[in-house]
């Protein structure tokens, strides 16, 4: 891996979600078999995939201004961001192409806004894909849901992108507090580890868009559109309630 090698590697995981004529799960690490034919587990390595593929992509947690160099965002594995040095944190996933995942970090120890509370997904090194950057958490307020959508041309990875839903999804709810007209968040103090009682572990719907190499086309977006923000918890018996769950629980 050509990461910077003292950014720390944050535990994280994978739960798969198959969408074939209804549900059906199954909580593993995504495209370590099942016809993968991708064997780039670097997420700072290029290929191109298809269908059957496993694919590895990172997400660093730092703060916002270090992810620019001269007012643009560059990839985590561009050396020039120096992410090592400003005490960065990555989580690295490989989920399966084309169906839909949720992606779940323990924030029960690591509290995003100890390392600046902005995150970046990004896989590449010469055909570099990069999100922009994505507020999670201060010490004021927490994010703990968001959905990554990923764009493939021709199995070549071109766009990472945050799908915001405005709020839809804790609308009415005076528990969460809506930032900037696009997240719903909780108020920090309300996490276990900052004195509260939720569980603020930090959860990523991710989905795919595009053509593999082969053209096929990545449908998993379109499912997903149809999936409420939090409704993929609810799916995984060993996996964390959601926070709208907890709430309507505590009061």
């Amino acid at each position: 891996m050509l990461l910077p090698k003292t950014l720390t590697l944050l535990v994280s995981s994978v739960a798969i979600l198959t969408i074939a004529g209804g549900f059906h799960s199954a909580v593993a690490f995504g495209g370590n078999g099942g016809g993968n034919t991708n064997n780039v587990y670097s997420p700072c390595s290029d290929t191109r995939i298809q269908r059957s593929d496993g694919f590895t992509f990172g997400i660093a947690f730092s703060s916002r201004p270090s992810f620019f160099l001269n007012q643009t965002v560059l990839s985590p594995c561009d050396r020039r961001l120096s992410l090592a040095a400003m005490n960065s944190q990555l989580s690295v996933f490989r989920p399966k192409i084309d169906e839909i995942s949720l992606l779940s970090i323990n924030t029960s120890a690591f509290f995003p806004d100890n390392y600046g509370g902005y995150m970046v997904a990004f896989a590449g090194r010469k055909y570099a894909a990069r999100s922009p950057p994505a507020f999670i958490a201060n010490t004021t307020f927490t994010v703990t849901s968001f959905t990554l959508v990923m764009e493939f041309q021709k199995g070549r990875l071109q766009n990472l992108y945050w799908k915001r839903d405005g709020c839809a999804s804790c609308k009415g709810n005076s528990n969460f507090v809506c930032l900037n007209k696009q997240d719903c968040a909780i108020r920090t103090p309300s996490c276990k580890g900052r004195g509260g009682t939720v569980d603020c572990s930090l959860g990523i719907q991710l989905a795919f868009s595009g053509t593999d190499k082969h053209l096929a086309v990545l449908n998993s977006w379109y499912e997903v559109e149809n999936l409420k923000q939090y409704s993929l918890y609810g799916l995984y018996s060993n996996l964390k309630s959601s926070l709208t769950s907890q709430f309507n629980n505590f009061f």
